[in-house]
């Protein structure tokens, strides 16, 4: 299980992170520890990742991912970061060892940082914020 912020700026653009040991990008998040909820999950990894101390909102999007090669399936979590102004963006500080640095991304941006699956899963994140609902996905497909 892991949980992640959907993290915008007053442009409407998605805060992502670009991670140190893989090649693609990624929304603030990561695993749920022991004992640990998912809200409490992605308040940490703000903390770590970014440096920054968000309190998260409503749940966004559950989504469902399937069995891969050398992965069981998984259950990821996005809450609602809001939106960070540029005082707070420039209070962030990114751990040199787990990410390479980040960036606000606009659609295009997002679509061409994110793989498929993710760029789906944040496309319907930014759908439910803007009409307030919390939707379940399987991939990052909608179900219901």
């Amino acid at each position: 299980m892991a949980a992640g912020l959907l993290i915008i700026d007053s442009q409407d653009r998605v805060l992502l992170v670009e991670p140190a040991y893989k090649t693609d990008w990624e929304i603030p998040g990561g695993s749920v520890e022991a004992g640990e909820s998912p809200w409490q999950a992605a308040m940490r990894e703000c903390r770590e990742e970014l440096g920054v101390s968000l309190t998260p909102g409503r749940l966004l999007v559950v989504d469902w991912v399937s069995p891969r090669y050398g992965r069981t399936d998984g259950v990821m979590l996005v809450f609602d970061g809001g939106v960070l102004d540029a005082v707070q963006a420039q209070r962030i500080v990114v751990p040199p060892a787990e990410l390479k640095g980040w960036a606000w991304s606009t659609p295009p941006q997002t679509r061409q940082r994110l793989q498929p699956l993710l760029a789906r899963r944040v496309n319907e994140c930014l759908q439910a914020r803007a009409d307030g609902s919390t939707r379940y996905l399987e991939d990052g497909v909608p179900v219901s």
